[in-house]
């Protein structure tokens, strides 16, 4: 059975789930803690509430994915600790993302000067994507639609505004390329 909300079609047991996972499954210890009960409730919801959820993947405590009905994720990744990230992401395989990282979906317009900007909405959405084998440390922010290249390295604390080619390691803010890996 379909049950639609916002024009977006849930089914009872992604609604479930999602029930237990911000009630519950979300609060519950890190994922190495108490026999690894915690990391094992969450994915065993985000299974059930993802499009796509891959092998050995790790959700971690506190982590935020809007309704999590588009999102994919492959095998051997992870959403951080507190991470927040939008419902319709697609992370790649073996990707690591540390604690705190947030990825916008879209900015608040500001355009015109006639009216206040908190009064002008939002900016259309953008998907981002994380290919295979990236990693992105602690406490980085994406803006909107970004696409991290495979093999890519993100610093902590950067400020991710532009895309980089494959195999880069990028930092600060506003980000930039440090080096390449190859």
């Amino acid at each position: 059975m379909q049950i639609v909300i916002k024009n977006k079609k849930f089914s009872l047991i992604q609604i479930l789930f999602l029930c237990l996972y911000y009630g519950v499954g979300r609060y519950m210890p890190v994922s190495q803690r108490f026999l690894g009960l915690g990391g094992a409730f969450r994915l065993f919801c985000c299974k059930r509430i993802f499009k796509y959820c891959g092998e050995n993947v790790n959700i971690e405590k506190g982590a935020v994915f809007g309704r999590g009905t588009d999102i994919e994720i492959g095998d051997n990744s992870g959403i951080g600790i507190n991470a927040v990230i939008p419902s319709d992401i697609k992370i790649g395989a073996n990707v690591m993302m540390g604690p705190n990282c947030y990825i916008l979906v879209s900015n608040h317009s500001f355009d015109r000067v006639d009216i206040p900007m908190c009064q002008q909405g939002f900016s259309e959405r953008k998907k981002t994507v994380i290919e295979d084998d990236v990693w992105i440390g602690r406490n980085v922010t994406m803006t909107p639609g970004r696409t991290i290249k495979k093999g890519s390295i993100v610093g902590a604390c950067c400020v991710l505004t532009k895309d980089f080619p494959e195999y880069s390691i990028i930092g600060g803010n506003p980000s930039k390329l440090i080096r390449s890996r190859k």
